[in-house]
């Protein structure tokens, strides 16, 4: 005899919705670990979207070389920057010397911006733009003239809506005419491009008193040569030090294979602490079928002496818990992706809920009813009829 699937659904849907309360509570386990999953695996996978169009952004034939060492002999130079340029297969080179410190203006200050000391080519190397003005020029850097160029942050809350030529601030006490103010970058995985000020390179080196460089972005020619550009620098530079560690040169791919290996295993690691509130529901459900099954011992005594066999007392339960579990997933998932949204709207935080995580939070959901309902249902099928029957 076959298993009636249309009546053992209606029975489990029925024996589901004369406990409405406690359905709820059985299902707000699966509900959370569900809308867990979606919106962590979510705010992680926006989080790697956002770091690679960020990375992606700067070119496919950006390098950057970091010096490593902090000594006087592992330190380049103006010189260095020049013979970089001379390197096959490179384009443009702008060397970089950051420090943070307080700007003033007026009565206004900004504590700890990032003051970023480079040159001419800096702006088209990163692929920044202007927004009014100019950027730094050769005679400011010959000159070592105090001249800046700010960022859309700097500006906006220095200046508000208002142009910030010609206005002045102070950096660590000095002067410093702006002559610029770059376009809204964003931000990348080293913080906001926005809250910083350019200056002149040689400007930067007197004022921190260091006129070491460690920090040069180099645009090769096309992507095509960016592995000789790079091996002559890394030549150079072994030639330079002696020390491969005192040195890093790094390609857009190895930043981006970097930054998506750290990424993946930070959403698996999202995924993995959201899933465990999915199986303590999945944990609850089995408990709660294990009390419905007690409960309900007489009614399956009368179902096996009438006829009902092992399986359709299983099936029957197995439903119920799969149910159970499946409406709490859909719930799960509402809640999930409405949370997503909502935490990019109320704290700017890139979230990309895929249609993949979705479908694997309901299947996993559905699973869960599956797993932690065949205990129970084992448990009524085999109730000893008599017994059951018996049972008050």
């Amino acid at each position: 005899m076959k298993i009636n699937f249309k009546q053992t659904f209606k029975m489990a849907m029925s024996s589901i919705f004369s406990n409405k309360m406690r359905s709820f509570l059985t299902m707000l386990g699966v509900i959370i670990g569900v809308s867990a999953v979606i919106i962590l695996v979510s705010i992680g996978q926006g989080t790697t979207k956002s770091v690679t169009e960020s990375i992606e952004g700067m070119g496919s034939n950006l390098l950057t070389v970091n010096i490593m060492g902090r000594g006087a002999d592992t330190s380049l130079d103006l010189e260095d920057i020049e013979m970089f340029d001379e390197f096959i297969g490179v384009g443009k080179v702008a060397g970089s010397s950051t420090m943070n410190a307080d700007i003033k203006s007026g009565t206004t200050i900004l504590e700890d911006i990032s003051i970023n000391g480079t040159d001419e080519d800096y702006l088209s190397i990163l692929n920044y733009e202007m927004l009014e003005g100019r950027f730094l020029i050769d005679t400011d850097l010959d000159n070592r003239q105090r001249v800046a160029v700010v960022g859309s942050e700097v500006k906006s809350e220095l200046f508000g809506n208002a142009s910030a030529i010609g206005e002045e601030i102070k950096i660590n006490g000095q002067t410093y005419t702006i002559v610029g103010s770059l376009a809204e970058k964003g931000s990348s995985m080293m913080g906001s491009n926005d809250e910083v000020v350019v200056i002149p390179l040689t400007t930067a080196q007197r004022l921190s008193g260091d006129t070491s460089i460690r920090t040069i972005y180099v645009q090769a020619e096309s992507a095509e040569t960016v592995d000789v550009a790079k091996a002559y620098m890394e030549n150079y530079l072994e030639r330079k030090f002696g020390d491969e560690d005192a040195y890093r040169v790094f390609d857009q791919s190895e930043v981006l294979d970097t930054v998506g290996s750290v990424t993946g295993m930070l959403t698996a690691m999202l995924g993995g602490i959201a899933g465990i509130s999915l199986l303590v529901g999945g944990i609850g459900i089995m408990n709660i079928m294990l009390v419905s099954v007690t409960e309900r011992t007489r009614e399956i005594g009368i179902r096996k002496a009438i006829g009902a066999k092992y399986s359709d007392i299983l099936v029957q339960f197995i439903i119920e818990s799969i149910v159970l579990s499946g409406m709490g997933g859909i719930i799960g998932v509402a809640l999930g992706i409405g949370g997503a949204y909502a935490i990019t709207a109320i704290f700017e935080l890139e979230t990309v809920v895929s249609m993949g995580i979705v479908i694997l939070s309901t299947m996993f959901s559905l699973g869960v009813g599956v797993v932690f309902g065949i205990y129970p249902a084992d448990k009524a099928a085999k109730l000893n009829t008599i017994d059951a029957l018996r049972y008050e």
